[in-house]
């Protein structure tokens, strides 16, 4: 998992701007497995703004570790915006967190189906002031490359909310 693509640059501005803030984050991750808790661990002083991470990669999991409804795994699929925001949110809830960021999707090679083609990945991130943000990308490339690509699109992700946790233009949902 330590290799080139592991987005350090980010863990460290993430780092640095959740002891400034002096909060903290909680992951959720299925077809990420544990990588961005991982990537997010690998920096000294984590302890200091990581609370913990859930590696909920099956349904059963979802369900009795962050609270994610059957109905909602039934009605859209694991690998949806809906459940990807239900991760999140039940994962802050859940967690004595600030933060929380979830990661659903398929990353091969198989599992794949003409409408969540292999690549397919859906994104979750919630915070301060009931603040939800959801999004789906295709990723192209094997297994590896999927999720790699998760892995630092999420933390991206988390890096775009924490720089504009304070700008005058945020909007909150």
């Amino acid at each position: 998992m330590h290799n080139a693509n592991t987005p350090a640059k980010s863990v460290a501005i993430i780092g640095a701007k959740l002891n400034r803030l002096g909060r903290s984050v909680t992951t959720v991750e299925s077809c990420t497995g544990g990588g961005i808790a991982y990537a997010l661990t690998a920096l000294a002083g984590s302890s200091n703004w990581f609370e913990r991470g859930y590696v909920t990669y099956s349904n059963t999991a979802k369900s009795a570790m962050v609270g994610v409804s059957y109905a909602l795994l039934e009605k859209y699929g694991a690998v949806s915006n809906e459940v990807a925001e239900a991760m999140a949110v039940g994962g802050l809830k859940h967690a004595d967190a600030d933060y929380a960021l979830s990661v659903t999707g398929i990353a091969g090679p198989d599992g794949g189906s003409k409408d969540k083609p292999v690549g397919t990945v859906c994104f979750g991130w919630t915070g301060p002031d009931n603040y939800v943000q959801v999004e789906k990308i295709i990723f192209r490339g094997n297994r590896d490359d999927v999720r790699s690509q998760a892995i630092a699109h999420s933390l991206a992700g988390l890096l775009r909310i924490l720089e504009n946790e304070h700008s005058a233009n945020n909007q909150y949902k």
